[in-house]
């Protein structure tokens, strides 16, 4: 799910920023700019709170308790998730995206990688009142769906069924966007 809420972060920026070059005719090259990353201590990247979580985390997902999380500890966590038909290709590519056994420190490494890329808050709402340009503070759903499955990196409608499963529109139809960059940002829901 983390996954999919960076994708889609990743996918109103990039159409956002898409539709701010067509209109203030700029060329992609003009206007990227060079990011820098922070310090070389995964540790250094999060407070004590936050490194608990991860280790809470990873003591859940590490199933047979040997310090490793491997194949077999995923399709355990996802069982227990409800999900039963993983297929090894999706478990392995998994364990891939790690440049070794993960162990916690690995696991945190790879968080803090994941969220070294996310946007804050604020660029996150801007790009999507560029598709709220009453700004209401939502979208109708199935113009966000139009976009996400036509525009820049596609999603697919299993990937727009895992986003509405999880941030589902209201009764009129409506994506609530506010609460949506909400938790891409601070992984829970407001109160």
């Amino acid at each position: 799910m983390y996954c999919l809420l960076l994708r889609l972060d990743y996918q109103v920026t990039i159409q956002a920023t898409e539709s701010h070059w067509r209109q203030n005719s700029l060329s992609p090259k003009k206007a990227k700019k060079k990011t820098e990353g922070g310090g070389s201590n995964v540790f250094s990247m999060f407070d004590q709170t936050q490194i608990q979580e991860f280790k809470e985390a990873f003591t859940i997902m590490d199933q047979n308790r040997d310090g490793f999380i491997d194949k077999a500890d995923l399709r355990d966590t996802f069982a227990a998730l409800g999900r039963l038909n993983v297929k090894n290709e999706e478990l392995e590519a998994m364990v891939q995206e790690a440049p070794g056994a993960i162990n916690f420190t690995i696991f945190l490494t790879m968080f803090g990688e994941k969220l070294k890329g996310t946007d804050p808050e604020e660029t996150i709402l801007n790009a999507f009142k560029i598709f709220d340009p009453e700004g209401k503070g939502h979208i109708k759903a199935d113009y966000i769906k139009e976009m996400l499955m036509t525009q820049a990196d596609r999603f697919t409608q299993e990937e727009i069924s895992q986003m509405f499963a999880a941030f589902p529109p209201d009764v009129s139809g409506n994506l609530d966007y506010k609460n949506l960059c909400y938790v891409i940002t601070h992984g829970e829901e407001k109160d």
